[in-house]
C-alpha cells in the first residue's frame, strides 16, 4: 500500500509526528505511539513515509510495526477493551472473562464486533493486581470484572463509569 492511500488527515498525523519526535534516538516507536494515539491505528500507508522521513527501510518499520501487538494495523472499534491476561489476573479469573467477552462480542482477541462498536484487545498488565480482574474500556480502568459486571459496563457503554484514570471497586 502506497502512502497515497493516506487520507489527508493520516498524511498530515503522520507528517505532524515525525516533525515532534523525529529528532529523537530511536524515534520509530514513539512516531509509531503518536500516530496511533492520534488516529487510533497505524493505516500499513505510513510505511513509505515513515521510512523516508526517519530515514529508514521499509522493511525496518514494517517489521518494528508487525512486531508489536500494541500497534493495530486495522482501525479500532469504537470503544476499545482491554482486557488484562497477567498471572494475578488469571489467578483470580480472567480466563473465565475472557471467554465470556469473547463470546459475548463475538469476537477473538485482536478483533472488533461485526457491528464496529468493540475491539476486544490483551494487556500483560495493568498495575491492579490486587483489584483482578481488571480491564479498561476506552482507558478507563476498571477492577474485580465479573462477567456479570462486563456485560453491565458495555449495557452502560463504560461511559457511565468514573472518571478516566479512576479504579472502580
Amino acid at each position: 500500500m502506497q502512502a497515497q492511500s493516506l487520507t489527508g488527515a493520516q498524511h498530515a498525523a503522520v507528517l505532524e509526528s515525525v516533525a515532534a519526535l523525529g529528532h529523537l534516538q530511536g524515534a520509530l516507536l514513539p512516531v509509531l505511539h503518536a500516530i496511533q494515539d492520534r488516529l487510533g491505528w497505524v493505516p500499513p500507508g505510513v510505511v513509505p513515509l515513515l521510512a523516508t522521513g526517519l530515514n529508514l527501510s521499509r522493511a525496518e518499520v514494517h517489521g518494528v510495526l508487525t512486531f508489536y501487538h500494541w500497534f493495530r494495523q486495522s482501525p479500532p472499534g469504537r470503544q476499545v477493551v482491554h482486557l488484562c491476561r497477567a498471572e494475578a489476573c488469571q489467578a483470580v479469573g480472567a480466563a473465565a472473562l475472557e471467554a465470556h467477552a469473547r463470546q459475548r462480542l463475538g469476537v477473538e482477541l485482536h478483533g472488533t464486533s461485526a457491528d464496529g462498536r468493540y475491539t476486544l484487545e490483551p494487556v500483560y498488565c495493568l498495575g491492579n493486581c490486587a483489584c483482578g480482574p481488571s480491564l479498561l474500556i476506552d482507558g478507563v480502568l476498571h477492577a474485580r470484572v465479573t462477567p456479570e459486571r462486563f456485560d453491565a459496563l458495555l449495557g452502560e457503554g463504560a461511559a457511565g463509569g468514573p472518571a478516566a484514570g479512576e479504579a472502580t471497586p
